[in-house]
């Protein structure tokens, strides 16, 4: 059984500073951990392992101190990590992200053989989105269970998983067939403290680095900033303070009064509700 678990290290949310320019996330000089979801998601495929063996592979996408939350990961027992990390990466979007990702799993398959669980966490605390793991799925053409909060029985013989997800009416118990993708819920499962035997092993093992060459990425411009479509609306501060207007002076007609002060600075505003009186009429 080969697990492979997808993580991202992202910068502590208590100190998340924003590009003025690109509006992508300055990651430079701020203090970083797994994102916490993900973590889950590693324990999942951990008890998986314990259950019936095999090994995990973690992978991320990220600059060179990505390799830091890999071996954070190898200390729970993760068997091998594998590091994405190239220039042209940089800035990706949920869109760009998942077409790496989906990537470096295929490279994945043909080296360490083909996975038959990949996991993700529900979303990360850097995004919010949700995207990355179905966009994973639709771009391998794996099937997915999304928000699973139990994975109650594995069927290698079938090549089935039954798990429990967690929908908007409630709870359901869905079966379909392997390989497949799970993106797992927060606080389904107590995440395990490392042995010590791990830990020992994570300070010196190797960390699989791929450039986007060695993952075998055919298309460049679909990745990092030039192949993300996102686009961030930017929020501005007010050029100057609002002003300050007595719009009342008498408490005899104070609505009249007000309606005529707020038509006066918004004189279009008195044309359009003049315009939709006559068509009620």
């Amino acid at each position: 059984m080969h697990n492979v678990v997808c993580v991202k290290q992202v910068p502590d949310s208590a100190q998340i500073r924003v590009h003025p320019v690109t509006n992508t996330i300055m990651r430079q000089g701020v203090p970083t951990i797994i994102n916490p979801y993900d973590l889950f998601a590693l324990e999942a495929a951990l008890e998986l392992r314990d259950k019936f063996g095999g090994e995990i592979t973690v992978l991320t996408m990220g600059p060179p101190s990505a390799e830091d939350s890999l071996r954070k990961a190898l200390t729970f027992g993760a068997d091998r990590a594998v590091l994405l990390t190239d220039r042209c990466f940089a800035g990706a979007d949920t869109l760009a992200t998942t077409y790496a990702l989906a990537t470096a799993i295929r490279k994945i398959g043909k080296e360490y053989g083909s996975p038959d669980l990949i996991f993700t966490g529900k979303q990360t605390i850097d995004g919010d989105t949700a995207q990355v793991g179905p966009g994973i799925a639709k771009r391998l053409s794996v099937l997915q269970l999304t928000y699973v909060a139990k994975i109650r029985a594995l069927d290698f013989t079938a090549r089935t998983i039954e798990a429990e997800r967690r929908s908007e009416g409630g709870v359901q118990v869905l079966r379909t067939r392997l390989p497949c993708l799970i993106t797992m819920l927060e606080a389904t499962n107590q995440i395990r403290r490392g042995a010590m035997t791990d830990a020992l092993r994570a300070a010196r093992a190797p960390i699989v680095k791929w450039s986007a060459q060695d993952a075998h990425v055919e298309d460049i411009s679909k990745c990092g900033l030039r192949g993300s479509p996102t686009v961030v609306k930017r929020v501005f501060a007010p050029s100057s303070r609002a002003e300050k207007a007595v719009l009342v002076e008498s408490a005899e007609q104070p609505a009249e009064a007000l309606l005529d002060a707020v038509f006066k600075h918004q004189p279009k505003l008195e044309a359009d509700l003049a315009a939709l009186a006559v068509c009620d009429l």
